[in-house]
């Protein structure tokens, strides 16, 4: 199980961090401009519904008079509707926003991803990702939507709900809002501890999606080695720690909240109490009095909404940490400016100005080490001519990969150099080498969607034709038209409708379709029978004629024509030859081929 934890994030408010996020909201600046004047006009008409409460008691309860009644019945509806009206549109553009928002960091996210490289990959586990790609991005788009809602609208009431009250009585006004600077304090108090908790409620968020993300991948293994029980009670207590840290925000939001509503019946207190004396005394009205009482209940009605939207701010906060955190890392392997000027990029790539690619490969000097001072190659120097076909020997760990996923600029060396057709492919363009670059994985990734659509998945707009002549090559075309809908069946989701070997084959017809300059085949027929092996390597050596390629193989019987073996070990070339040179030799390779080759034999016999 992945050891990896994320970042730790300390500030109770980054400001910086919400900047960031106005880039998502500029697509939606008109909505936005029309949103927050929806909310002052409805800020502004809850102002002014206590004033008319006050004029009705004032004008026709307490003297018993219906003058003026109907018109004054007619603005008061007329408020109404405008209310109304101001609801359907907030709601309307609100929800717009939070889609759009949601929408917009889902985009940029996965955009960022394609570019990231392959060492984000390796130390990140997929259920982080998926969680930040998910329930933080709706999380955040919510909070930017309906909580600016709850905020403008929350502090223009309250604004002119004070201004009101000064202007009917300044004295019982700030009797009234004496509570306001305690809320403050307390606000400050919570603010801390609430960020805290949601902090970790995310954190814990992103480990569970991540074991259940392995728990589906990996259902087959868990069932053949009877894991079940073991991974359900992993995958408990990983809930239990998330039930107890939501758990524990939750009652810190609960305590928040009725504080608040306390302090605010205190102010309501206030008006009633002395409002009343006033009343008595006659140096207020009655209308007044009510209209004081409105307001209390009014402003502090906002004031728990602006605690609730400021307990969301905080789930909100760590939500926009672990986005950015994703958004901002730097990719390991990236093309200059200088480069990205000439030569374009993934996105806008200038073909018109890459050069052919030949093919000829030179490592010059080449350290390389995935973690800090654990060497994998040191001083490791090989030249591989254009067309050469060069196969890869070693034990596990010896650095096969690494010597082809540096090739390939999968990774890139910590010291010297890698030349393509004589210079250091660092100034050519990542995108010209990946698009003459044909890889054959020993468990190759299918997406969902039809055989058609997989093989000619990286090289669209080839034709029907074509795509079942690279099928036929690799031997796949046989198997594809017995199923019930032929190049057009379902693989399903990774493949899983298809056996490894087929996935295979479908891999490698979408290898030789993309029509690469450089190959390489990492246990390419490893998981397919011996027959089909065998027209394999007829179409391998059709195909990998006058391109250069890299071959690794377990199954030495797939290398036998290789024009050159070489074999690794401990990031070292201990050997190199063709087959026949290095059978002469006697070394490892002798007696690894020796041992294979009985092996076969013996099960050859025993099969017979």
């Amino acid at each position: 199980m992945s050891k990896i934890e994320e970042k730790e994030y300390k500030k109770n408010f980054d400001s910086n961090l919400w900047e960031k996020l106005i880039v998502f909201v500029k697509p939606y600046k008109r909505e936005v401009f029309f949103l927050i004047l929806s909310c002052m006009a409805l800020a502004g008409i809850d102002v002014i519904f206590p004033l008319l409460s006050r004029y009705a008691i004032d004008k026709f309860v307490i003297p018993r008079n219906l003058n003026g009644l109907p018109i004054f019945a007619s603005v008061y509806f007329g408020f109404m509707f405008v209310q109304a009206i101001n609801i359907y549109i907030f709601i309307m553009l609100a929800g717009k926003v939070e889609m759009g928002i949601s929408y917009n960091i889902r985009k940029k996210g996965f955009d960022h991803l394609q570019k990231l490289s392959f060492n984000y990959f390796d130390k990140t586990p997929v259920g982080w990702i998926m969680a930040r790609m998910t329930s933080d991005c709706e999380r955040l788009g919510s909070f930017i939507s309906w909580g600016l809602v709850d905020m403008i609208w929350g502090t223009m009431l309250m604004t002119g709900i004070m201004i009101a009250m000064l202007i009917l009585n300044w004295k019982l006004a700030l009797l009234s809002l004496t509570v306001v600077p305690f809320l403050i304090l307390i606000s400050l108090y919570f603010q801390r501890k609430i960020l805290k908790a949601y902090r970790r409620v995310r954190k814990i968020n992103s480990k569970i999606t991540g074991s259940f993300n392995e728990g589906i991948s990996g259902a087959q293994t868990t069932k053949t080695l009877v894991r079940e029980e073991a991974n359900l009670k992993e995958f408990q207590e990983k809930t239990q720690e998330m039930f107890s840290s939501s758990v524990r925000s939750a009652i810190l939001a609960s305590i928040y909240l009725p504080i608040i509503l306390a302090l605010g019946s205190v102010g309501t207190g206030f008006a009633l109490w002395f409002g009343g004396n006033a009343v008595v005394s006659q140096a207020i009205s009655f209308g007044t009095l009510i209209a004081f009482l409105a307001y209390t209940v009014q402003f502090f009605e906002p004031l728990r909404e602006l605690a609730r939207v400021f307990s969301e701010l905080q789930g909100a906060q760590a939500s926009a940490e672990r986005i950015f955190s994703m958004l901002e890392e730097k990719p390991q392997i990236k093309d200059t400016d200088s480069v990205i000027t000439k030569y374009g990029d993934s996105i806008l790539p200038k073909t018109e100005n890459w050069d052919k690619i030949h093919g000829e490969i030179e490592f010059k000097d080449v350290n390389f080490s995935y973690i800090e001072n654990e060497t994998i190659l040191e001083n490791f120097n090989l030249k591989v001519k254009s067309g050469e076909t060069i196969a890869l020997v070693g034990e596990t760990g010896s650095g096969k990969s690494t010597v082809v996923n540096l090739a390939c600029r999968f990774y890139e060396p910590t010291s010297g150099e890698i030349l393509i057709d004589g210079e250091d492919y660092r100034e050519r363009s990542l995108h010209w080498l990946h698009s003459n670059l044909g890889y054959v994985l020993q468990n190759p990734h299918l997406f969902s969607g039809s055989i058609k659509e997989n093989i000619a998945y990286g090289s669209e707009g080839k034709s029907d034709e074509e795509i079942a002549k690279a099928a036929k090559l690799v031997n796949a075309h046989n198997f594809i038209m017995k199923l019930e809908n032929g190049y057009n069946s379902e693989v399903g989701e990774s493949g899983n409708l298809l056996s490894v070997g087929e996935k295979q084959l479908i891999s490698f017809a979408r290898a030789i379709l993309a029509n690469p300059q450089i190959f390489v085949l990492d246990e390419a027929t490893s998981s397919v029978d011996t027959e089909t092996e065998k027209h394999i390597q007829n179409a391998i050596e059709k195909v990998l004629e006058h391109r250069t390629s890299f071959i690794i193989a377990h199954r030495l019987s797939t290398i036998r024509n290789a024009d050159r073996i070489l074999v690794i070990k401990k990031g070292k070339v201990t050997e190199q030859g063709n087959h026949r040179e290095l059978i002469q030799q006697k070394g490892y390779y002798y007696r690894l081929y020796t041992n294979q080759f009985m092996e076969e034999k013996e099960e050859m016999l025993l099969n017979a």
